[in-house]
């Protein structure tokens, strides 16, 4: 029963994915970050970071198409220099995935897209953790995914590192910069990190930009708290992909090093 049940599960898998014009990827990409202005213009071993982004997305198989949205000239001139797909959206958005939903609509996906919100700001993504968003959409009730991976302790202790817990059956309880379950007899345990990458139904990405930030999201600059204070279901997927980012000027030599020891 168990393997007549897999089959099925793949059959229908399948069948959605052969329908690939669902799935679109959308990169933001802002000049004016506050820590790292012009970060997506920032020189990786020759390219530039939004290119490396750019190309480790398009070899997501799952992915019909994928674009960069910027608010920026310097950005926009570059990526058609390069021949990368580029709209230009509005600088006024207070977030990413503002800017993302622009940028879906610029498009005019049709209602029933997946679109998937790529971090302009990760270099080393790896295509494979892009399928494993889009993956559980093969269930309707699924509205919105992301990932994380476990953690070590002393990752678990930084503010900078985004924790998560989750039920058994992966809906995220609660996203937060402190330390969460927190061990209370200091026995230590299981952490999970979370990976700000996310794959939405257009319906609640439309949802989700309506609703306006929410009081737990300004407390811990955290919007995915939104998605969860207004009861809509976060699914988590755990994976064994690592992701590192950049957030400031330092970060690019950290990169560097990790593509010339893959290379």
């Amino acid at each position: 029963m168990i393997g007549h049940q897999k089959i099925l599960f793949q059959e229908k898998y399948f069948a959605i994915m052969k329908n690939k014009s669902a799935c679109y990827g959308i990169i933001p990409a802002r000049y004016g970050s506050t820590r790292f202005p012009g970060k997506p213009l920032a020189d990786i071993s020759g390219k530039p970071m939004f290119l490396h982004v750019y190309e480790r997305a398009i070899k997501c198989s799952e992915l019909a198409k994928t674009v960069l949205a910027t608010d920026d000239e310097r950005i926009f001139s570059a990526a058609k220099a390069l021949d990368v797909p580029v709209l230009m959206t509005r600088k006024d958005h207070p977030s990413g995935t503002d800017r993302v939903l622009e940028a879906a609509q610029l498009l005019n996906l049709p209602d029933d897209s997946i679109i998937v919100n790529i971090q302009g700001d990760e270099p080393l993504l790896e295509p494979a953790m892009l399928t494993e968003l889009i993956q559980p959409f093969i269930s309707p009730d699924i509205r919105v995914t992301t990932l994380a991976r476990k953690i070590e302790h002393n990752e678990a202790m930084s503010i900078n590192q985004v924790k998560v817990v989750f039920t058994k059956t992966g809906n995220a309880l609660y996203f937060s910069r402190l330390p969460i379950p927190c061990y209370r007899d200091g026995s230590g345990g299981s952490f999970f990190g979370h990976i700000g990458l996310y794959a939405f139904r257009m319906k609640t990405l439309v949802k989700f930009v309506s609703l306006g930030p929410s009081s737990l999201e300004i407390a811990e600059k955290l919007e995915q708290l939104r998605l969860l204070e207004n009861d809509i279901p976060v699914h988590v997927v755990i994976t064994s992909h690592k992701s590192t980012g950049v957030d400031c000027p330092e970060d690019i030599k950290t990169i560097c090093n990790i593509l010339d020891k893959k290379n």
